[in-house]
């Protein structure tokens, strides 16, 4: 099993960095560009990769009281991840993306791994200021 993680620091409240996070229809917005996460019936997904044009069964679970997102292959089980967002004052917040690949086939290794999280926490960033309303 492989695990990556990394976290990036946001210039924004965790509620307001979360909502925008957990927003299925803006997950292509911040998701690597090859990743598409398409709604069914909460909390099942599909997400389609572009690289294998290949459409894979997943669960989504957001928890805002937790400000915390969760998602895993269904029927494969070949990977899970979550998303934490903690308020660390002064009106920023950290956020940490953690992935575990149970197959190794799925893995990208770790430089492609973490790539696509720094890229997808810098994304998820332009994002959030984007989407970015006074503190209230």
């Amino acid at each position: 099993m492989a695990e990556y993680e990394r976290s990036r620091t946001m210039p924004a409240q965790p509620e307001h960095v979360f909502d925008q996070a957990a927003n299925v229809d803006q997950f292509d917005a911040w998701l690597p560009d090859a990743l598409h996460v398409h709604a069914e019936d909460p909390p099942a997904v599909t997400v389609h990769e572009d690289h294998t044009d290949q459409d894979t069964s997943a669960l989504l679970r957001p928890e805002r009281d937790r400000m915390r997102l969760e998602w895993g292959t269904r029927e494969q089980g070949g990977y899970a991840g979550w998303l934490q967002v903690a308020g660390i004052g002064s009106g920023a917040s950290e956020v940490t993306v953690h992935l575990a690949f149970f197959d190794d086939s799925h893995d990208p290794g770790e430089q492609a791994a973490c790539d696509a999280l720094d890229r997808s926490l810098r994304r998820l960033e332009e994002q959030v200021r984007m989407h970015e309303h006074p503190a209230g």
